[in-house]
């Protein structure tokens, strides 16, 4: 991730609809009776009701589920004050984070107040609107002031996340670590770099689960924080020691623990060296840490390594923490975020990491397998337990501190709610892009004269996923490179049509002659063949000098597939091949078929699709529950599209009695389980919330999806083409770049599958 570029980081935020948040309205509004019940003269019943109660704010409106995030900017991520203005990008991301990994709507403020009185009344003033504070960004020791202040006066959750996060993840790594180890935390020699508000916080936390005060060691830009400074507000002075061990570099001989929160590259390998045996060193400056992954684990193999980075194992991320915690805070409505629920999400991340891991987790992250031990102290963030382990953990905490002013739900419920709120969408997206990277394949792209092409195929690589190669004038490609800006120097580029590549067109065009030599193709035939940039492509990929081939932009779907089918073919008994689209719904994944391939298929035809797209997401770790559409529900209307549905249903349920398949069915009912439940209890997907469509013919799978996506506004991947012995995908004309990176990654990740059966 280090490759992402100025331009890539600004076009992010500028292209379509600018920034990362919008506000969509929740409740009906088409009607004049819906306006007039959303506004006036209906809103004054909830209006009269709140007035007479408070609390019913949050029954009639958003308060509930809605987190401020507030800084003033002067103390943005490692950048420094720059003002308010410039930490909206900040805040934005935070929300987004909010929304993403709990369902938690969140507002962004930027402050414009630097004093803590003002800045204080200002967060005051609005709080009724909003059901937690998150403050972030703000300088020390500014930000200790203005986060005792705002608890001790206002009665909803409040945390300073660059103080409480940090904190508690990285105690419950310290928690795991110290067990590794073998080391009681009592009796622990703990040195830490940094003294600003995450690492006093984090000291503070490790006090609290049984640090001894005087074992710990911390230094500041000065120096150590000793008794005999005089430059010490009294934050700083609560760790200071009678001790003076001198440098930073003294203090870590015989240190158990290093905690660092300060600068990059001021940790040494003979400080590490100096620790004592089995040394965990927390190193979290970002983005550089105090000592680098690979330096710490050569000078002691013994130790027991943490970052803020992404790119080793233990990443301490705050995202492991902030949203769960707010979401179980506010789901009993906690009138604050107290030490035992700080504490209790701390526990609950540190036992996590102790349990059996889901293998959706172990293959987001491309690993055999993932289990506790020096590798894996801390859970990933891709983990779908944290929200519902941490939150019923924090939600428990605050009931049983009496802060709470509803009681705890049923757990088991609570766990159905939390899992419903999030559904699955993000998850499977995040989990497919960090499959992708952790075994980057090469991609053979036919059209790299465009310049969606070359954007994509650039953050690509810049992502870690894909090794791209490139189709096309070698010149005109460089032109665009040059032109645009675009890093991909090093890619192998292959014009087809040009000289230099008569042996491979040879080559090629022997194999494809050998193929199909009784099918009326000449050896000349074959070789012209080879000119074409999918042909060629496509026997790159079936020769392995590719892994995967994207093509599509600019020519029709007919004429790419062809070469597709006719190179690289079907895999070992597969009978149809055929396209799905995942449409990312709120609601979670919904995977519809076929979309791209067959016109008119069979009810046999239909069976095989339903059981190539039932494998493909078997393989993403997700239960297919699979309706088979037409415009009848069982057998209410006549007709060669509800008989033939009807007909597959029958042919897999008999034959595969395992899969959760049922029809024909129309779609408002497949997707309406009340309706369902109400009109035909005796179905199969009674209690089962559908996520796959099968569509009686192209047409209709074709209309369906481009209706999700261009009315709905729904993003979709794919068309994913399923049954191919290879990979093989094929765009949407005039597709976006952000949908060309989304179909690389399932390129990638649909050769890790054909290229070791197991990626």
């Amino acid at each position: 991730m280090e490759a992402i570029k100025k331009k890539d980081a600004l076009d992010y935020h500028e292209q379509g609809r600018k920034g990362k948040l919008e506000i969509i309205p929740t409740k009906p509004h088409s009607s004049q009776r819906d306006l007039a019940l959303a506004y006036s003269p209906g809103v004054a019943e909830p209006v009269l009701a709140i007035a007479e109660n408070p609390d019913d704010v949050y029954r009639y409106t958003a308060k509930g589920n809605l987190v401020a995030v507030i800084s003033n900017g002067t103390a943005i991520l490692g950048l420094g004050n720059l003002g308010p203005e410039a930490s909206k990008p900040v805040m934005e991301g935070k929300c987004m984070l909010f929304k993403i990994f709990a369902d938690i709507d969140s507002i962004d403020i930027e402050v414009k107040a630097t004093d803590v009185d003002e800045f204080v009344n200002t967060v005051k003033n609005i709080s009724p609107t909003f059901g937690g504070i998150n403050l972030e960004d703000l300088k020390a020791p500014e930000a200790f002031e203005i986060e005792e202040r705002l608890k001790a006066e206002l009665d909803i959750p409040i945390m300073h996340d660059d103080q409480h996060g940090t904190a508690i993840i990285s105690s419950a790594a310290l928690i795991n670590a110290l067990e590794l180890a073998e080391k009681k935390i009592g009796a622990v020699k703990i040195v830490v770099s940094g003294a600003g508000a995450a690492a006093l916080s984090c000291v503070d936390m490790m006090i609290q689960l049984g640090a001894n005060p005087k074992n710990v060691f911390m230094y500041d830009s000065k120096g150590l924080i000793t008794a005999d400074r005089e430059d010490l507000d009294h934050r700083k002075r609560r760790f200071a020691t009678e001790d003076n061990l001198g440098t930073l570099a003294e203090a870590m001989v015989g240190a158990d623990v290093f905690l660092g929160l300060s600068q990059g590259n001021i940790v040494s390998q003979e400080m590490v060296v100096a620790m004592n045996d089995n040394p965990v060193v927390f190193a979290l400056a970002n983005p550089n840490p105090e000592i680098s992954y690979d330096e710490a684990l050569a000078a002691r193999p013994d130790v027991i390594m943490a970052t803020g980075r992404s790119d080793h194992p233990n990443q301490v991320n705050n995202v492991l923490g902030f949203p769960f915690i707010f979401r179980g805070a506010l789901d009993v409505r906690a009138r604050c975020i107290n030490n035992e629920m700080k504490l209790a999400a701390v526990h609950a991340l540190a036992a996590l990491a102790k349990g059996s891991v889901p293998e959706e987790v172990v293959q987001a992250y491309n690993l055999q397998s993932l289990s506790f031990g020096r590798d894996y102290i801390i859970p990933k963030p891709l983990d779908p337990r944290l929200i519902y382990v941490v939150s019923t953990a924090v939600a428990k905490a605050a009931v049983e501190s009496g802060v709470a002013k509803l009681p705890m739900k049923d757990e088991e419920a609570y766990k159905a709610e939390l899992l419903n709120r999030i559904g699955r969408d993000n998850a499977l997206s995040r989990g497919i892009a960090e499959r992708a990277r952790k075994s980057p394949k090469r991609v053979v792209f036919a059209e790299g004269e465009n310049i969606k092409i070359l954007k994509a195929a650039e953050a690509a690589k810049d992502e870690g996923c894909a090794i791209p190669i490139l189709l096309g004038d070698e010149k005109r490609i460089r032109e665009l490179m040059e032109e645009w800006d675009i890093d991909l120097r090093d890619a192998q580029i292959f014009d087809p049509r040009v000289e230099a590549n008569d042996a491979n067109r040879e080559r090629f065009g022997q194999i494809y002659f050998e193929r199909k030599q009784r099918r009326g193709v000449t050896f000349t035939d074959a070789v012209r063949s080879m000119r074409e940039r999918n042909y060629f492509g496509a026997m790159m990929v079936e020769t392995g000098m590719a892994d995967a081939m994207i093509s599509g932009m600019t020519r029709n779907y007919s004429k790419v597939i062809r070469p597709g089918l006719q190179v690289i073919g079907p895999a070992e008994g597969v009978k149809k091949v055929c396209g799905m689209y995942i449409v990312q719904t709120q609601k979670g994944p919904l995977f519809i078929a076929d979309t791209t391939v067959n016109e008119d298929p069979s009810a046999e035809d239909i069976v095989e699709i339903t059981l190539r797209v039932a494998e493909a997401i078997s393989k993403m770790k997700i239960t297919p529950r699979i309706a088979l559409l037409s415009y009848s529900n069982f057998g209410s209307a006549k007709g060669k599209d509800p008989l033939k549905m009807a007909k597959a249903a029958a042919i897999l349920q008999r034959e595969h009695p395992n899969l959760l398949v049922d029809g024909e069915l129309q779609a408002n009912f497949a997707l309406n389980q009340e309706m369902m439940e109400e009109n035909f209890p005796f179905s199969k997907l009674v209690g089962h919330q559908v996520n796959t469509l099968i569509f009686p013919n192209l047409s209709a799978g074709n209309i369906a999806y481009k209706l999700l996506q261009e009315t709905a506004g729904y993003e979709v991947i794919g068309p994913v083409l399923l049954g191919m012995n290879h990979s093989y995908h094929i765009l949407q004309m005039g597709c976006s770049v952000r949908e060309i990176i989304n179909m690389i990654r399932i390129a990638v990740v649909d050769a890790q599958f054909k290229g070791t059966g197991r990626a």
